[in-house]
């Protein structure tokens, strides 16, 4: 279980639930490195700047994680976290790798506006 503020996504069943019930959504896929921990603050920071996104986390090494892993928007990826974010039941963008909040909140703003 990741260490966070966050909301954890814990199967791939609770996932596609969160989709279904949220029109924005935004899951932060990663481990407890160096990488995805500036993520994952941000998101906490977020949550209150955006109470109309859900913001959560998953554990990238639990085998319900494939969901996200194996996206199409995936593929391409080599650094964690994967962050994905979902409108409307679909994925409308997917990043990787360390991200700063500058970065996030220009990526909120694309697909959630």
């Amino acid at each position: 279980m990741l260490q966070t503020n966050l909301e954890h996504v814990t199967s791939k069943e609770q996932l596609q639930q969160i989709i279904n019930s949220n029109e924005k959504v935004a899951v932060c896929c990663g481990r407890m490195g160096p990488m995805c921990i500036p993520v994952y603050d941000i998101f906490d920071v977020f949550r209150e700047k955006y109470p109309d996104v859900k913001f959560m986390d998953m554990d990238f090494d639990i085998p319900d994680a494939a969901v996200i892993r194996s996206l199409p928007e995936c593929r391409t990826f080599r650094g964690l976290p994967f962050t994905i974010y979902y409108c409307n039941g679909k994925v409308v963008k997917a990043t990787t790798s360390i991200q700063d909040a500058k970065q996030v909140k220009d990526v909120i703003s694309e697909v959630f506006s």
